[in-house]
């Protein structure tokens, strides 16, 4: 039998011996006591396995202008997961911006979701993004729907809505207008100009006068404690706008009502556990330290860049983080009981001590 040809028997050599230096550093590394960090679990930091963070491309097939400064885009796709009212869906900007915006058309309208998006000259870009830069005929990315604010059986309904805050409700009114259920809508904004589906909605509340809108320019601030006075026990108390107006709902709720409340901000930080403290970052051997009015997401990325984060407060879950000591100041508006039990949201939350752990 032929020898084989000296360059195959190199070959040969050579894949042995690689093969030997493989185990040979497999068995090292089996023996350090460094690696693989045998004190901690396998990592689950980053990977929250969230179905609603799987991004779709949706056709932007219709925007329309429903107010003054208010852009309204409808956009479709095959298999989109059915919502209900109150739901909202993540929308991912051209320039990969992720805001929140709650769904204001039709459940029942398959393959559409349809949103609307105030513009707010002093925010931080997304809205102006929408308006400038979404147009019909292109395309946007969408995460969701997720509903933190569902509509929920009750006795009586009774709404309150400030400005842009009126997107989550009109869905909820339509589902309840037909219904037989008593409802009211108090629904404030700066002008009727730039209160969007007014018209629609003083339709669905033409019959008993269930709808009392305040323009601010002529009529001021809406009056919510006489609003809720008479309310009887079993009422739902559904409240979306300004935070100043959702706490004048939740000091004059009578007793025996419930409230459901929806915002797209960030908790605001208490005074108390507001200082700076301390994150060691286990798996790194690093420590950092956040400051006061900093978030935990900023100072951990200037040592570990690669650590993912998307809307910065706290509702699309990319940047949570699962935390192996101390205790945690939750401000987000997305994480299950469960779930911060042993995880946070590095883009909101803080810590109630001077340290956390966290398993980077």
């Amino acid at each position: 039998m032929p020898l084989p040809r000296p360059r195959t028997v190199l070959l040969v050599a050579g894949a042995g011996t690689a093969l030997l230096a493989r185990r040979a550093l497999r068995k090292r590394v089996a023996a350090s006591p460094l690696w693989p960090m045998p004190a901690l679990e396998e990592p689950t930091s980053g990977r929250s396995g969230r179905g609603a963070t799987t991004t779709r491309r949706l056709l932007v097939t219709g925007r329309s202008t429903p107010a003054e400064g208010v852009v309204q885009l409808r956009l479709e796709g095959p298999g989109l997961p059915r919502w209900e009212p109150g739901a909202h869906i993540d929308l991912v900007l051209p320039s990969g911006a992720v805001r929140q915006y709650s769904l204001c058309g039709d459940p029942a309208d398959p393959g559409t979701y349809t949103v609307a998006v105030r513009l707010a000259e002093d925010g931080r870009g997304g809205s102006r993004e929408a308006h400038a830069h979404v147009h019909e005929g292109e395309e946007v990315g969408v995460r969701g729907p997720r509903n933190r604010f569902p509509l929920v059986e009750a006795d009586a309904y009774l709404f309150v809505a400030g400005g842009i805050g009126i997107t989550p409700v009109l869905p909820m009114l339509r589902a309840v207008a037909g219904s037989g259920v008593p409802w009211r809508l108090l629904y404030g904004g700066r002008s009727r100009a730039t209160m969007p589906f007014l018209d629609e909605i003083e339709k669905l509340g033409v019959d008993g006068d269930r709808v009392t809108v305040v323009p601010q320019d002529t009529s001021g601030h809406p009056d919510v404690t006489a609003a809720l006075a008479a309310l009887a026990p079993g009422t739902a108390v559904y409240v979306c706008g300004p935070g100043p107006l959702r706490d004048a709902v939740a000091a004059a709720l009578p007793d025996g009502c419930t409230l459901h409340l929806e915002r797209f901000a960030a908790g605001a930080p208490g005074e108390a556990d507001s200082g700076a403290f301390e994150v060691e970052l286990r798996r790194s051997g690093r420590t950092v330290r956040v400051a006061a009015g900093q978030s935990v997401l900023a100072a951990v990325r200037e040592e570990l860049p690669h650590v993912s984060y998307s809307c910065e407060q706290g509702f699309c879950g990319t940047c949570q983080q699962r935390v192996l000591d101390g205790e945690i100041d939750h401000r987000d508006e997305l994480l299950t009981d469960a779930e911060r039990a042993d995880s946070m949201l590095l883009c909101v939350s803080r810590c109630r001590g001077g340290r956390l752990v966290l398993d980077l």
